[in-house]
């Protein structure tokens, strides 16, 4: 039996547990697939990616992972240029949901926001109410 999805806000506190890291994100439902912001991308031998992830705008707060390659693909951004992406799986847990979702490694020094939740991973856990800012998390979070 599946669980009824969970209400969120169009922006949330994630958890990405295995890679310790906590962080803001935005759920985008124009978006198929989630992203995460990295600084520095780089394919390794043994289908293996090593990637530096920004967890903040002023880019202070760097953390650098290495993950196996799970897809490749060419995705095509908000401006409607398509660029080829890697994808890395982890696992993600908001409000009260865990669950293994698959993230593309970009560049989103520009954006406001380090990660996004595509409808990849939205669907089946959650529904978005976008006229609230963080429903299932608090609005400020402690990250130290």
């Amino acid at each position: 039996m599946m669980k009824k999805p969970i209400t969120i806000g169009w922006r949330e506190w994630v958890e990405l547990p295995e890679w310790g890291l906590r962080m803001r994100a935005k759920a985008d439902t124009g978006a198929k697939s989630s992203a995460i912001d990295c600084a520095e991308i780089e394919e390794l031998p043994d289908e293996r990616v090593r990637f530096t992830v920004r967890l903040d705008r002023k880019q202070n707060q760097r953390v650098t992972l290495e993950e196996p390659i799970i897809r490749k693909k060419r995705v095509r951004s908000s401006t409607g240029s398509g660029h080829n992406r890697i994808f890395v799986e982890t696992t993600l847990r908001l409000g009260g949901v865990e669950k293994r979702v698959l993230i593309n490694l970009v560049c989103r020094k520009n954006m406001i926001h380090r990660m996004l939740l595509g409808r990849e991973t939205l669907g089946g856990s959650f529904l978005v109410d976008s006229a609230v800012d963080h429903w299932a998390t608090p609005r400020k979070m402690n990250l130290g």
